[in-house]
C-alpha cells in the first residue's frame, strides 16, 4: 500500500496538465537528480522509472518522408520540393510525413531499449546549394536564401502541425551553419566573411527561427572561420536570438559522432571532456554520439563536471530545452494529445499517395521544348524509353522504404493503355566475365553493365536482377536495391592487355580466383596479383537502344545519377558534365531519332550545352519518389502542365566553376546572384505547355524610406490554350551601389495556375528593408539611399517588367577609422582567409598562401586626425609584418614578433610619420604567417 506521504506519480505538479508548462518543466528538472540530468544529454535519454518518465530518442529522419523505419511514403528529393516553388503543397508533404511519423511513433517498434521512435524530426535541411558539386545538393531546396527560407517555414510548419498547445512532430533544422562540401567536411572550415554570412547562409536560416515554426537546429560537422560549428557563439548569438520574441527556446542538437570529431580528427581540443564542455556551453543540448552506447559521451561529460569545466546550471539548461520539447510533443499528456489516435493506416494510405503524385509531378521541370512536348498519345503509338533510368526508380540516403515505384516505362504504359506500346532500353551492355584460372564464369551467370561515370559500374545479374556486391572478401548478386552507407556494389573493369581487372570501389581491391577450389574473394592489393578476366560482350547496349529508337515514333532518353553514387553524403562529385557513357548514348539516339526528348532525373544539375543546342526538348526531375514515373508521364503526355522551376543555376560546362571551398559568393561569383557569365539555365527557369503575360507592373509610390514598405501590383494573364501555372518572380537590385552589390536578388514569389484566356491582379507588398544590405562599417543591415529596381521575371535570367525605386535618407556616412576596426570588416579582399581569434569567439584574417601578402580593402574610411595605429595580432613567423597604405602611399610599417600560438595575442603599433587628414581607401597587408584580429587609429590626445 502506497504510503500517503508519498505522492503518487500521476499526482506530481509535472502531471498537472492545468499548470503553466514552465512551471512543470521546472518542477520535473528539480525530481531528476544529477546524474538523471547528465544521462540525458546523450541522444539516447534513458527512462526514469521512478517518476514515469519513458526513455527518450532525439530525431528521426523525415526528409520527404519517413526514412528508415521501413515501408512509407516517398515524396521528391528535397531539391525536387524547392522546384515546385509551391509552398502550401511543400507544408501538406510535410503534414503527410508527420502523421505517418506518429504512426511509426505508436505502432511501429524501435530497438530495444531505445525508447519509441522520436517524433523530432531532423529536417529541414536548409543549407544553401552554393555549389552544384555539393554531394547532398539533394537534400537542401534552393541556392537562394528568400526561396529557401519561405519553403523550409512550410515544411516546418507542416510537421508542427496547427494545434496551439501540442505539436505533432517537432522540426529540426539541418546543417547550421555553411555546410556545402562533403569531401573532409568534418576537417574543412567555411569562410564567412560578415557579408557573406548576414545576407545569405544567415539568411536562410533567419526567418524559419523567427517565425517560430522550427523547434530545433542541428549544429554542421564543419568549421566556419576555423572554428567547429559545434562551438560557434553563433549559436547562441544568432540562432537563439532570433527565437526569443517567440517565446521559445531551440532544441539544438549535434550531428552524429560529431562532438567526439573535436578531438578526433579536428584537433581542436586537446581531450574529449573539454571539447564536449564547450560544446554544451556553445549550446548543443543532445549529443549525438557512439550510437546507442552512451556510457562514453557521458563519461566525458560527467568528467567535465568533475574539473569544473561545466556546471549544474549547463546541465539544467540544456535538460530544460529537451524537456520542454517533450511536453508539447504530448509525452505527458496522453489523454489530451490530439494526434495520440493517429492509427497505422495513415502510413502510405490512398491520400499520401496522391500527394506523393502531385509533389512528383509539379516538381518536374521544362527546361527546352521546341515543340516535341507534349506528346500526342493519339499520334504516337510507340515509345521507346531508353537509358539507365528508363526503367529503374532509385531511394537515396535519406529515403524511406519505397512501398511501390512506378518508372518512367511504368507511367507512359499507364498512360498510353491499350493504345500504344512502351519499348525498353536501359543502354547496358550484358557481358560475361570468364576466369582465366577457372574458366568459370563470374557468379555463374551474366552481368548487365551500367557505367555511372569515372570508369564507376554496376553489374546486376541478367538471371535475378540482382546487384553484384561484396560480402566481406566475397562476391554475391543478392542486392535488389543499392542502399547502405558503405555502398559495396560499385566496381571499376580494368584494362589489363586482352583481359580486364575486376576492382571493387569501396575497399579498392581486385578479385583473384583461387586456383584449387576456383573461389572467388577480392582481396588482391595490387593489379599484378589481380585474376585475369575474358570479358564476352552477349549484348551490345548501344545497338540495343539505338533499334528500340528506330522502331519507335519517338524516344525518351532518361539519363542522371544513382543517388547512392558519386554524389552523396561523404562524397562530392568532381564536375558537373553527364557521364561519358550516357552522354554518348544520348547522342548516338538522337543521330537516328531526331524526336527525342531528354529527361534527367538527377539530385543535382548537369552541363547539358550539347542537349540544349541539338535536342528538340529537355526536362528535369529529381529522384521523385514512389511516383516519379506517372508524374513523368502527365507531364510528357500533356496530361499535367510543367509547373516546376529551377531551384538554382545550371551552369555551362565550359564555366569553370569555383574552388568548392570558396564560400564567399561575392568574390568567388557564385549563384545568380554573383555569378558573371550568362548560365545555360537560370535560376528560377522553367517553360509550360501554355503561354503568360506579364504587365502593368504598378508600384504604390517609386519613393520610400529605408524603413517603409511599397504596395505593387502586375498582371498576369493566360495567353494560351490550355490550363497552366506560372512563378510571378519578384526581384530588386541597387544601382550604383557603394558595395558589390548582388545582379539582382530575389524578393518575392507567387505560384499561380490560370485558365486559358483568364487573367489576374497580383499583389505584393515589399518592406524595403528588402533592399538592405550588411554594412560591414556598423555592423548591421542598412538600406542605403539611392536608385534601386523593382523587377518582374519569369526566373533571374528573364526579366519581363521593371519598375523604378528611390530610396530617400541622408548619405551614408564614411567608415570612422579612428577606433577599433575588426579585420573581418573589410570590402574587399585577396589572398585572404578568416580563421578563429580564439576558441571561444571572434574571427581573425590570415594569409591563404603564406608565399605572398595578403590584402584587406577598407574603402571610404576617415582617418582624420590619426597619428598612430597599432594592431592586435599573433605569429608564429618572426619575420612577419604588417602594412598600412592609402593611395599617398604607406602610412605604417610594422614587423610582428612571434608570439607562439595561433591564440598568443599581443599589440603591435607605430608611430605615423604625420596625422592624416580626410577620407581614405586603407589598404592592410600582411606579409607572412601571422594572423590578425583588430586595428585601432588613434588620434593625438
Amino acid at each position: 500500500m502506497v504510503s500517503e506521504s508519498v505522492p503518487a506519480v500521476d499526482r506530481l505538479p509535472f502531471r498537472d496538465s492545468a499548470l503553466p508548462m514552465r512551471k512543470r518543466v521546472d518542477d520535473l528538472l528539480a525530481r531528476l537528480t544529477l546524474d538523471e540530468r547528465i544521462a540525458m544529454l546523450h541522444q539516447y535519454s534513458p527512462a526514469v522509472p521512478r517518476l514515469g518518465v519513458d526513455a527518450f530518442r532525439t530525431g528521426s529522419e523525415a526528409l520527404h518522408g519517413v526514412a528508415w523505419l521501413g515501408p512509407a511514403t516517398v515524396f521528391p528529393q528535397a531539391v525536387g520540393l524547392g522546384a515546385t516553388w509551391d509552398e502550401e503543397l511543400v507544408r501538406r508533404v510535410a503534414e503527410a510525413t508527420s502523421v505517418e511519423l506518429r504512426a511509426f511513433h505508436y505502432h511501429r517498434p524501435a530497438a530495444v531499449g531505445t525508447g519509441r521512435n522520436s517524433l523530432q524530426a531532423w529536417a529541414p535541411v536548409l543549407n544553401l546549394l552554393r555549389d552544384p558539386r555539393w554531394g547532398r545538393n539533394e537534400e537542401g531546396y534552393s541556392e537562394d536564401p528568400v526561396h529557401t527560407a519561405r519553403i523550409g517555414t512550410a515544411f516546418c510548419r507542416g510537421l508542427t502541425g496547427d494545434h496551439h498547445r501540442y505539436l505533432r512532430t517537432a522540426p529540426v533544422l539541418k546543417h547550421f551553419l555553411a555546410y556545402n562540401n562533403e569531401d573532409d567536411r568534418c576537417v574543412t572550415s567555411s569562410g564567412l566573411r560578415p557579408r557573406v554570412l548576414q545576407e545569405y547562409d544567415l539568411a536562410a536560416f533567419r526567418p524559419v527561427v523567427a517565425s517560430g515554426a522550427a523547434t530545433g537546429a542541428m549544429a554542421g560537422y564543419n568549421l566556419v572561420n576555423g572554428r567547429p560549428c559545434h562551438v560557434t557563439p553563433l549559436i547562441e548569438t544568432e540562432l537563439r536570438r532570433w527565437a526569443e520574441p517567440t517565446g521559445r527556446e531551440l532544441f539544438v542538437v549535434s550531428d552524429a559522432e560529431a562532438p567526439s570529431n573535436l578531438v578526433d580528427p579536428e584537433h581542436y581540443f586537446d581531450d574529449h571532456a573539454e571539447s564536449h564542455a564547450a560544446a554544451l556551453k556553445a549550446g548543443i543540448d543532445s549529443f549525438t554520439d557512439h550510437g546507442e552506447d552512451s556510457a562514453v559521451p557521458i563519461g566525458r561529460l560527467r568528467e567535465a563536471l568533475e574539473r569544473g569545466l561545466i556546471g549544474e546550471e549547463d546541465v539544467n539548461r540544456a535538460v530544460r530545452r529537451q524537456l520542454e520539447i517533450r511536453f508539447r510533443l504530448g509525452e505527458f499528456d496522453p489523454e489530451l494529445d490530439p494526434y495520440a489516435t493517429i492509427g497505422p493506416e495513415v502510413i502510405g494510405c490512398a491520400e499520401h499517395r496522391a500527394l506523393a503524385l502531385r509533389s512528383a509531378t509539379e516538381s518536374v521541370v521544362l527546361l527546352r521544348n521546341e515543340g516535341l512536348l507534349p506528346l500526342d498519345g493519339s499520334s504516337v503509338a510507340r515509345i521507346a524509353v531508353i537509358g539507365p533510368l528508363a526503367d529503374m526508380v532509385c531511394e537515396d540516403w535519406y529515403s524511406g522504404t519505397l512501398p511501390y515505384q512506378v518508372t518512367v516505362a511504368d507511367g507512359l504504359r499507364s498512360v498510353l493503355g491499350e493504345g500504344g506500346e512502351v519499348v525498353v532500353a536501359d543502354g547496358s551492355d550484358r557481358i560475361a566475365l570468364r576466369s582465366r584460372t577457372s574458366g568459370e564464369l563470374l557468379g555463374k551467370t551474366a552481368f548487365d553493365v551500367v557505367d555511372w561515370g569515372d570508369g564507376v559500374l554496376t553489374l546486376r545479374s541478367a538471371e535475378s536482377g540482382r546487384y553484384l556486391g561484396l560480402q566481406d572478401t566475397s562476391l554475391a548478386a543478392e542486392q535488389e536495391r543499392i542502399k547502405s552507407w558503405e555502398v559495396r556494389e560499385t566496381f571499376r573493369l580494368v584494362p589489363a592487355e586482352d583481359s580486364v581487372l575486376l576492382q571493387n570501389v569501396l575497399t579498392g581491391r581486385y578479385a583473384v580466383v583461387d586456383p584449387v577450389d576456383g573461389r572467388v574473394s577480392v582481396t588482391a592489393e595490387t593489379a599484378d596479383a589481380a585474376e585475369r578476366w575474358e570479358r564476352e560482350v552477349l549484348r551490345d547496349g548501344t545497338a540495343a537502344a539505338l533499334a528500340a529508337a528506330l522502331s519507335a515514333d519517338v524516344a525518351v532518353v532518361v539519363l542522371g545519377n544513382h543517388p547512392l553514387i558519386h554524389g552523396r553524403e561523404t562524397e562530392d562529385r568532381a564536375g558537373i558534365a553527364l557521364p561519358a557513357a550516357q552522354d554518348a548514348l544520348l547522342r548516338a539516339v538522337a543521330e537516328i531519332r531526331p524526336d527525342t526528348a531528354l529527361v534527367v532525373m538527377s539530385s543535382y544539375p548537369y552541363a547539358l550545352d550539347w542537349a540544349d543546342e541539338h535536342l528538340p526538348a529537355v526536362v528535369w526531375t529529381s529522384h521523385g519518389g514512389q511516383e516519379t514515373g506517372r508524374a513523368l508521364a502527365a507531364v510528357l503526355l500533356g496530361e499535367a502542365d510543367p509547373s516546376g522551376r529551377l531551384p538554382q543555376t545550371w551552369y555551362r560546362g565550359r564555366d569553370a566553376l569555383p574552388h568548392p571551398l570558396d564560400y564567399d559568393i561575392i568574390k568567388a561569383g557564385w549563384t545568380y546572384q554573383y555569378h558573371r557569365a550568362a548560365p545555360l539555365y537560370p535560376f528560377g527557369h522553367g517553360l509550360s505547355y501554355t503561354g503568360f503575360a506579364h504587365r502593368d507592373l504598378i508600384l504604390s509610390s517609386n519613393t520610400a524610406t529605408p524603413d517603409s514598405a511599397v504596395d505593387l501590383s502586375v498582371t498576369l494573364a493566360n495567353t494560351g490554350t490550355r490550363t497552366g501555372s506560372e512563378v510571378v518572380q519578384l526581384y530588386v537590385r541597387a544601382l550604383q551601389a557603394r558595395y558589390e552589390a548582388p545582379k539582382l536578388r530575389l524578393a518575392d514569389f507567387r505560384k499561380v495556375t490560370l485558365d486559358p484566356g483568364e487573367s489576374r491582379i497580383l499583389s505584393f507588398r515589399l518592406p524595403v528593408d528588402r533592399l538592405s544590405h550588411w554594412d560591414v562599417t556598423t555592423g548591421a543591415f542598412a538600406v542605403d539611399p539611392g536608385d534601386y529596381e523593382v523587377l518582374v521575371a519569369r526566373s533571374a535570367g528573364d526579366v519581363v517588367l521593371t519598375a523604378p525605386l528611390a530610396v530617400a535618407g541622408p548619405a551614408p556616412a564614411p567608415r570612422a577609422g579612428v577606433g577599433r576596426l575588426l579585420a573581418a570588416d573589410f570590402d574587399d579582399h585577396d589572398n585572404v582567409t578568416l580563421v578563429d581569434a580564439t576558441r571561444v569567439t571572434g574571427d581573425a584574417v590570415t594569409p591563404a598562401d603564406t608565399g605572398r601578402p595578403a590584402t584587406l580593402w577598407f574603402g571610404r574610411t576617415d582617418l582624420s586626425g590619426a597619428v598612430r595605429v597599432e594592431a592586435e595580432i599573433s605569429s608564429k613567423d618572426p619575420s612577419a609584418r604588417l602594412e598600412f597604405r592609402t593611395d599617398e602611399g604607406v602610412l605604417a610599417e610594422i614587423a610582428v614578433p612571434a608570439t607562439g600560438g595561433r591564440y598568443e595575442w599581443t599589440t603591435v603599433s607605430s608611430e605615423l610619420p604625420s596625422p592624416v587628414t580626410g577620407v581614405h581607401d586603407l589598404r592592410v597587408v600582411l606579409h607572412g604567417s601571422c594572423r590578425l584580429t583588430s586595428f585601432r587609429f588613434s588620434a593625438a590626445e
